[in-house]
C-alpha cells in the first residue's frame, strides 16, 4: 500500500459558539475562540490518498489532479472567508478543527474516488490550525 499526501494552505476566520448554550457557557468553554467579532488562522491542509499504484502511470492519484480537487472543493470556498457564515458545506456546524476535518473529508471523497487509481481511496484529512494544533480524520 502506498500513501500519497498533498499539502496546501488557506486563511480563514471563525468563531466557536454553540447556539444551544448560554453566552456564559460559550465564553467558559471556548475562551478566546468565542470572541464575538471572530478570530483567524493560517490553516494547513493535508490530504492523503492510499492505494496500489496504477501499473501504467505509477500513480495512486495524479498529484496535479489532487491539487485541483483540493483547490476547488476546499481552498476556493474557505480561503479568506468566515467559516461560520460564508461556506455552504459548513452551515450549521461549530467550526472546530475536529469538525472541519470531517466536513473536508466528505467534501473531497467522491471526486477523489473518481480520479484515483482502481482500489485507491481517500485515507485521511489532516488540518493544522496552528503549528502545534491539528486534527486528523480517518474513518
Amino acid at each position: 500500500m502506498v500513501y500519497v499526501t498533498r499539502k496546501t494552505h488557506f486563511n480563514a476566520s471563525h468563531r466557536l459558539h454553540n447556539h444551544e448554550k448560554s453566552d456564559e457557557w460559550n465564553r467558559k468553554t471556548f475562551g478566546k475562540c468565542n470572541y464575538p467579532n471572530w478570530h483567524g488562522h493560517n490553516y494547513v491542509l493535508e490530504v492523503t490518498v492510499r492505494g496500489i499504484p496504477d501499473p501504467d502511470t505509477g500513480y495512486v492519484i495524479d498529484l496535479g489532479i489532487l491539487k485541483e480537487i483540493m483547490k476547488r472543493r476546499i481552498v476556493d470556498k474557505c480561503d479568506h472567508r468566515n467559516l461560520n457564515l460564508d461556506v455552504d458545506f459548513l452551515k450549521g456546524i461549530i467550526p472546530s478543527t475536529e469538525n472541519l476535518v470531517k466536513q473536508f473529508y466528505h467534501e473531497l471523497l467522491d471526486e477523489i474516488k473518481a480520479h484515483a487509481s482502481d482500489g485507491s481511496e481517500l485515507y485521511s484529512v489532516r488540518l493544522f490550525e496552528t503549528e502545534r494544533n491539528f486534527a486528523e480524520y480517518r474513518p
